[in-house]
């Protein structure tokens, strides 16, 4: 089994030394860095950018520079998405986003993960856990998601928090750890006749 197969099932694997692992995460920085060097201007060559480097993206796509990402193939993205300045993605395993998500500046989603046992670490292994985050979430700056996370549609995780454990549907949570603060109650639409 390849040390790519071993992470897609989250078992532990080589991320350091293999050549492999070394060669796609070379791929990924590299075309991250010519991402990063766009102009403003140049919406159309970052789109065609994005589309190269991860799994899925729709054309309603803005993620501002710096952005960074260890694989990309990894990472699906749906429509509308905006990603403020420094946007980090540790995708060993999946990283799934959906519909009408806005990120604010300096998140960071990550899914890999490290053993307690110093002798498998200093080897160089590691886990990945996938991060899947629901429809219509909005996610306030510096916020960590970390590995294995489900947040659900239409929640909003405020500033600061560290998300270590899944957040359900429809609620502001915050904290470190992050934890649900309240549901969020849905405002009466008017209708305009």
């Amino acid at each position: 089994m390849t040390e790519k197969e071993k992470a897609a099932l989250g078992l532990l694997y080589d991320a350091n030394y293999d050549p492999q692992i070394l060669a796609d995460r070379a791929r990924a920085q590299d075309i991250c860095l010519d991402y990063n060097q766009t102009r403003t201007a140049q919406a159309g060559e970052r789109l065609r950018i994005l589309q190269a480097l991860l799994a899925r993206c729709d054309e309603h796509i803005i993620i501002e520079p710096p952005f960074f990402v260890d694989y990309g193939y990894n990472m699906r993205v749906g429509k509308h998405f905006y990603a403020n300045h420094n946007l980090t993605v540790l995708d060993g395993a999946p990283v799934t986003f959906g519909d009408h998500v806005y990120l604010s500046p300096n998140c960071g989603f990550y899914t890999a993960g490290h053993p307690l046992d110093a002798a498998e670490r200093n080897a160089g292994l590691e886990y990945a856990k996938p991060i899947t985050v629901g429809n219509n979430v909005w996610i306030g700056a510096h916020v960590c998601v970390l590995p294995g996370v489900t947040i659900g549609d239409g929640s909003v995780i405020g500033a600061g928090s560290v998300v270590n454990r899944d957040i359900p549907a429809g609620v502001l949570a915050a904290g470190n750890p992050c934890r649900v603060l309240r549901e969020i109650e849905p405002k009466p639409r008017r209708v305009i006749l």
